[in-house]
């Protein structure tokens, strides 16, 4: 090993932590690699759990982006990651100035979004801002599937149960929407049935669009599609499933989930996958070039 391999390999890396068990994955997964964590935890969001696994932690606020700036610079980071969801609706919440007191960092980045209303609010401008702004401060931001590669989903069917036609139908009919509604930046998730659209997940996150589409189908049996944007940026938002979709799917009575391979995050596969047989679930995963050439033929 060269000597820039070993002082990279040693350098220290951020760890912005999200909502969800991911960052905690992701922390594990560049401790086995030996690499220091300065840990940056999002208030209302992080697992505390995630303070045990960095060598240096704050938490911070969602407004206090010249704060987290700071703090990891002062420990000597230069490339860093995120990982765990960002809780959209808290953006909507009254008094939100007030609620959050951003910092100067924050109001600078955040101005044309808010205050200024030249920029729209959707989640890839947001967060290109976020990471745009730990560029001008030489931070570079790096995917987190960089660092845990295993993570991303490979094609096949993951369970024993596999589609009926009508299912097959059903995911051919989602997936083209679901790709369109991420072109848009709406959102990354549908649930269909009899190739109708029973809801589209926006800023509710996908385990409730799961739970709207139970309640408007309550013969349940209906069909949720998840996929990456066209134009998916891997360094965030990068669609993510576990324990707790499943869960949710069981709740509200869907039979089947359908997902695209290397470019979606599956937590605790060998989990998912018990619960899924145990509850008679289908979950298969796609290639997105292999789709739009069957749509294609």
């Amino acid at each position: 090993m060269s000597q820039l391999q070993v002082s990279r390999s040693v350098a220290p890396i951020g760890l912005v932590a999200g909502w969800g068990r991911y960052p905690l994955i992701v922390a594990e997964a560049l401790a086995a690699q030996g690499r220091p964590i300065v840990g940056l935890g999002v208030k209302g969001h992080a697992d505390p759990e995630i303070v045990r696994l960095c060598d240096s932690f704050r938490w911070v606020g969602i407004a206090k982006l010249g704060a987290a700036i700071r703090f990891l610079r002062r420990h000597g980071v230069s490339e860093a990651t995120m990982a765990g969801k960002i809780h959209k609706v808290k953006l909507y919440q009254p008094w939100l100035l007030i609620r959050h007191l951003p910092d100067w960092q924050a109001l600078k980045t955040f101005w044309p979004h808010f205050i200024g209303h030249r920029a729209d609010r959707k989640d890839d401008t947001l967060l290109g801002s976020v990471v745009d702004a730990f560029a001008t401060h030489g931070i570079d931001f790096r995917p987190a599937t960089d660092f845990a590669p295993e993570l991303l989903v490979k094609s096949g069917a993951l369970t024993s149960r596999r589609p009926t036609a009508a299912e097959r139908a059903d995911i051919e009919f989602g997936w083209r929407l679901a790709k369109e509604m991420g072109r848009l930046d709406v959102g990354q998730s549908v649930a269909v049935k009899n190739r109708a659209v029973l809801a589209v997940e926006a800023i509710e996150g996908t385990d409730e669009c799961i739970r709207r589409a139970g309640t408007l189908c309550a013969a349940g049996g209906f069909t949720v599609v998840k996929v990456a944007k066209p134009q998916q940026d891997m360094r965030f938002d990068v669609p993510t499933i576990g324990l707790g979709t499943l869960q949710t799917m069981v709740e509200a009575g869907a039979a089947l989930l359908a997902i695209e391979s290397e470019k979606t995050i599956l937590l605790d596969e060998p989990a998912v996958i018990e619960f899924a047989n145990r509850h008679r679930l289908a979950i298969v995963a796609y290639d997105a070039r292999a789709m739009d050439a069957h749509r294609a033929a």
